[in-house]
């Protein structure tokens, strides 16, 4: 009897464990197919972030840059991809580690986007690891090399700190005891220290990547090398005045341009008792939308405030068409009794579009908390009649001046005038407080305003926006952000002074630094008639030589 109860409980105990083992099982299968499905999930959200983000990109190029908000869409939609991104590699992993429990489950395997391959300029370390010396499968010595595999692994090397120890050895004459001795070697600033490439690191950094200098010498303590704040800025001063030269010979090519784009901005100035709002202005000089052939190149000039005293200075002399909104600070560059000549105001479409579509906007109408009556049928279709002005535009970016002037004269007059015609009619039905009649005040209500919204149509260099000079200022309100303010006047005509070199070196696609280093390394040895080597735009010319001589 025993017997049996015991043969029962042990059949029980073995029924049980197999039930647990099949449950354990499916369970394991479970998780599997879980973490499977979270990594295809993951991994779907992942990819459908990116269309939506390829769509933008897609969207902006096509339509143009029609606001700062799609901008910002899109910097945001790049961030949450990258969460994406990385929350769907995660999901994989985990499925791996899962799916290796189980032999009913594969691993998911997720799409990934086709690397480019690696840079060919870049150095190659070739790391080659031991070979066997006998057959892996029966250990026999008789084996020859049929090929290899190469793997290859991206890698940075961290910043390396050195001394250059420039030795000058002395002799002295047997005949005369005259001492001989090689010239001392050339600094890139008097009384220098610091090479050229540590230089151009420490402006770019606080000029193009907006550090100030106090975190800069925080990182370089970090690493081992100890410059006090007052010992980097003493070099950004000397730098300054170093490249006075070539900013010069900048300010003139910009100066000599037959039109300019001008733009201003916001830039805190640290007073007593806190900080007050001065401005960085930016005059920029373009003649490729028109195929002038000139360069691209850029000037920046600081003011404590935004009297029209700054602009008549800054362009004291200078006659040409100015592209710029309608700040009433240029008016006086206008006057007909303006010597040599007056100015020709040339104003920005874009200014009058942005008007239009803030009443428009659905998006930002919803974002902002006001209803959907808030929302202009009118500005909305103001909208699409501009939208069509910018379509024409995009076609003949890069034609000649005749050109453009010739397809504006055919297809953007006719819209032109049925604008002006269809805004001076809904403005007529319109009182005064109404938002949109104050938008198409902007455009129409002041004398000459509407002629110098129209003067593209008979001058193929003139552009339909001044998008080139906010362009150039858009880097500011990312340092406005980290450097918080300028400390002093001073402080603000050095930061514009940087600003043109750094902004001219990137309307030419050069890179800022790299620029900047050569520049302070060959200053000293080069006349001064052989300056204008130097500029960025001839500049990359020589180094695109000496790359193909290489």
């Amino acid at each position: 009897m025993i017997a049996l109860v015991m043969s029962e409980a042990a059949s029980e105990i073995a029924r049980l464990r197999a039930e647990l083992a099949a449950s354990e099982a499916r369970a394991r299968v479970a998780e599997a197919e879980l973490a499977e499905a979270r990594a295809v999930l993951s991994t779907s959200e992942a990819m459908i972030a990116h269309l939506r983000l390829e769509i933008a990109k897609l969207r902006r190029e096509q339509y143009g840059r029609s606001s700062e908000r799609r901008a910002q869409l899109i910097e945001q939609m790049e961030l949450q991809l990258e969460e994406l991104e990385a929350t769907a590699t995660e999901d994989e992993i985990a499925t791996e580690r899962v799916s290796a429990r189980t032999t009913t489950v594969a691993a998911f395997e997720r799409r990934r986007p086709v690397r480019k391959p690696f840079p060919e300029h870049l150095p190659r370390e070739r790391v080659v690891i031991e070979a066997p010396t006998t057959c892996t499968c029966c250990g026999s010595s008789h084996i020859v090399k049929m090929g290899e595999d190469v793997t290859e692994t991206l890698e940075v090397v961290p910043r390396q700190w050195k001394v250059i120890q420039t030795v000058r050895e002395k002799f002295t004459c047997r005949d005369c005891e005259k001492i001989s001795q090689p010239p001392a070697p050339f600094h890139a600033t008097p009384r220098g220290w610091a090479g050229p490439n540590l230089l151009a690191t420490i402006l770019f950094e606080k000029f193009g990547q907006h550090q100030p200098l106090n975190r800069q010498a925080e990182r370089y303590a970090r690493e081992g090398v100890d410059l006090s704040l007052s010992t980097l800025a003493d070099q950004v001063g000397i730098c300054a005045a170093v490249l006075e030269p070539i900013h010069s010979l900048i300010e003139a090519h910009v100066l000599a341009a037959e039109r300019l784009h001008g733009d201003d901005t916001t830039v805190p100035l640290l007073a007593r008792g806190g900080t007050r709002q001065a401005r960085l202005w930016t005059y920029v000089r373009d003649d490729r939308p028109f195929a002038g052939g000139a360069p691209p190149a850029a000037v920046f000039c600081f003011s404590p405030d935004r009297e029209k005293t700054h602009p008549n200075r800054h362009l004291s002399g200078w006659t040409g068409v100015l592209q710029a909104d309608a700040y009433g600070g240029y008016n006086d560059l206008y006057r007909a009794g303006r010597e040599p000549r007056p100015v020709i105001s040339a104003l920005c479409w874009s200014h009058a579009r942005r008007k239009f579509f803030e009443l428009a906007d659905i998006a930002g109408a919803v974002r902002k908390g006001k209803p959907a009556h808030a929302i202009s049928p009118i500005a909305l279709k103001a909208v699409e009649r501009m939208d069509a002005l910018f379509a024409v535009e995009r076609d003949i970016n890069g034609l000649t001046a005749e050109a453009r002037r010739e397809v504006r004269q055919q297809l953007s007059r006719p819209l032109v005038e049925d604008l002006h015609d269809w805004l001076l009619g809904e403005r007529s039905q319109m009182s005064r407080h109404n938002p949109v009649a104050k938008a198409i005040d902007y455009m129409v209500e002041k004398g000459g305003r509407w002629g110098a919204f129209t003067r593209f149509l008979d001058d193929g260099r003139i552009c339909l926006t001044n998008n080139a000079a906010e362009r150039a200022l858009r880097g500011i309100a990312l340092g406005r952000k980290a450097w918080l303010f300028t400390g002093s006047q001073r402080g603000g005509e050095r930061a514009a002074f940087m600003y043109g070199l750094i902004v001219t070196a990137k309307l030419n696609d050069v890179d800022p630094q790299a620029w900047l280093a050569d520049v302070l390394a060959r200053m000293p040895n080069l006349p001064v008639s052989r300056l204008p080597e130097l500029l960025p735009w001839n500049w990359a010319v020589r180094r695109e030589q000496e790359m193909k001589a290489a």
